[in-house]
């Protein structure tokens, strides 16, 4: 993202990490408004992590994405920021939402119980958007992308999503020779897969492009099943072991794919890396990281 956005001249881009600011305190809120002046916010900070993390930590993942959001949005509306980009997640979808999921389907059910806190949280910024839009004409966007992968992700078995995770347990199995991996859930659930790249161009094109209340899916449109994801993954990382599934673990929810018509027509957005391009350099970035 910060690549993308310096090679848009004449852009000034300011990123900060958690030891400059902490954004679930409203001090430290006030401090960074003042400090960097931003024209534009796009918020892509959040508190995040795969099934096992969001069974840990429902009221952790609750409370700062949502006090973070709400803090941001409130305190950029009052330093008359001109654009803030809200970053939401498909999991504030409902849990049987029809297939592809379109965006007047947000309200339509229950998030999958698993990750529902951290859903709800987000959909929420969503509701704080468009009343700012309403009462305080406040240009407020709202983006829901789907699973995000690429270098650079969090590979930490304990916190990290299902890419990130099959690729180290792959990795380190044929490393070690082992003969099994154990992989949470039947492999039954489908997901759809979008590119860091391709999200970050998505989320640029929005900011630079978009100004309605109305939220936007960013994704492939692409379903896939972990089934077969974790078959793909194996076969790239040379993995040859057999996979075992643990059905004691949840599977999440049970289908994901988008319909993304309206990015398209909105700001002419479709995403350009096909999944096994992206995950071959996932899988390259990981590998060079650790030499």
């Amino acid at each position: 993202m910060v690549a993308s956005l310096r090679e848009r001249e004449p852009a000034e881009v300011h990123t900060f990490g958690s030891r400059e600011y902490d954004l679930t305190k409203e001090s430290d809120v006030i401090r960074m408004f003042a400090d960097q002046r931003p024209d534009v916010v796009i918020h892509l900070a959040a508190r995040v992590g795969g099934i096992g993390a969001n069974r840990e930590n429902p009221g952790r993942f609750f409370y700062d994405n949502a006090v973070m959001g709400i803090l941001l949005m409130e305190h950029a509306r009052r330093n008359r920021v001109a654009k803030f980009v809200q970053v939401g997640t498909v999991c504030a979808y409902p849990k049987f939402t029809p297939v592809p999921f379109k965006e007047d389907d947000l309200w339509n059910g229950y998030p999958e119980e698993t990750n529902a806190p951290y859903g709800i949280a987000k959909k929420a910024l969503l509701v704080q958007a468009q009343a700012y839009r309403t009462q305080y004409g406040f240009n407020a966007i709202y983006l829901l992308p789907a699973n995000l992968y690429g270098p650079g992700d969090n590979f930490d078995l304990a916190s990290s999503h299902v890419i990130p995770a099959l690729i180290r347990k792959c990795i380190e199995a044929r490393e070690a020779g082992a003969p099994s991996i154990v992989v949470w859930g039947t492999g039954n659930p489908t997901r759809e897969f979008l590119y860091v790249d391709d999200a970050a161009r998505g989320i640029l094109l929005a900011a630079e492009r978009y100004d309605k209340a109305e939220p936007v899916n960013l994704g492939t449109s692409q379903e896939l099943s972990i089934r077969d994801l974790v078959t793909t993954i194996a076969r790239l990382t040379n993995f040859a072991g057999q996979i075992v599934w643990d059905s004691s673990y949840p599977d999440g929810q049970p289908r994901r794919k988008l319909d993304v018509e309206r990015a398209q027509h909105e700001f002419s957005f479709s995403a350009e890396v096909g999944l096994e391009a992206g995950l071959q350099r996932t899988l390259d970035w990981y590998e060079g990281s650790r030499t």
